[in-house]
């Protein structure tokens, strides 16, 4: 993905790229981060310095690890440095340390940073709204065998804008695993399914489910491309924000 990026920055009008950086002992450490993306040398080197990248910088985008989230939403706050994170899989107390550095600096956090992807969060907190709990919601994602967090944090986002829909918490409501002889589903009930396999970038599934009929809504991402694209342009968005909590939603328009 950090490659991707590198590209994406590299073609996109009114972008510059100003370094990057890896956790120490990477073997990637001190590389030209465009040649490492297959571009011209670009005379930046890949360190492990992000203090020193996040100064140097107008924004910063961040798909990591949430362990490190922490040290760079930080960081971000203490210079008034925008950032984009794309990272997922974080616990409660990471993002009110996410929130907390809002306070400072204008941030960016995304699920997913694809158009498609968020016109499903759209559609989904929509339908919700629309059906009442005779409708079972059921959220089925897959991904390569290499994401290491499930459900994935676009499949938790869609929970959320389902819970949303219907006025509810998801964690009152979510059942995130079935195995065995289990209870029958309770009425209001958001299941989540994970699979992982190959080299799939990421596909979700939104299931409405009632009595004789069922509503599905699909996305499917074909290319990490797309969510490269979206976190460049949350970045240039960024430009001349006041400090806060902003989603895609808000780069794309959608509350306007």
């Amino acid at each position: 993905m950090g490659q991707m990026l590198v590209r994406q920055v590299a073609k996109t009008a009114g972008a510059e790229l100003a370094g990057g950086t890896e956790a120490t002992g990477h073997p990637a450490l001190g590389a030209d981060i465009a040649a490492i993306a297959g571009l011209e040398a670009a005379g930046l080197e890949i360190t492990d310095n992000a203090a020193a990248l996040i100064a140097a910088s107008d924004v910063v985008i961040e798909f990591s690890l949430p362990a490190a989230t922490g040290e760079h939403v930080d960081l971000a706050s203490l210079t008034g440095v925008p950032l984009v994170i794309g990272t997922t899989g974080h616990d409660a107390d990471q993002m009110s340390q996410i929130e907390a550095a809002a306070a400072g600096t204008a941030i960016v956090k995304a699920m997913n940073f694809s158009a498609g992807v968020n016109v499903l969060f759209a559609l989904t907190e929509r339908l919700a709204a629309t059906l009442d709990e005779d409708f079972d919601i059921e959220i089925v994602e897959m991904h390569h065998k290499h994401k290491v967090d499930a459900p994935s944090g676009t499949a938790i986002g869609l929970g959320e804008a389902a819970a949303k829909g219907r006025g509810i918490e998801l964690d009152a409501k979510a059942v995130r695993g079935r195995d065995g002889i289990s209870k029958e589903r309770r009425p209001g009930d958001i299941g989540f399914a994970s699979m992982r396999g190959g080299d799939v970038v990421g596909e979700h599934s939104v299931i409405f489910a009632g009595a004789g009929e069922r509503i599905e809504l699909h996305h499917k991402a074909a290319s990490r491309e797309i969510f490269a694209a979206g976190a460049v342009r949350a970045a240039l968005w960024l430009e001349g924000k006041e400090p806060g909590l902003y989603d895609m939603f808000d780069v794309l328009g959608f509350g306007d």
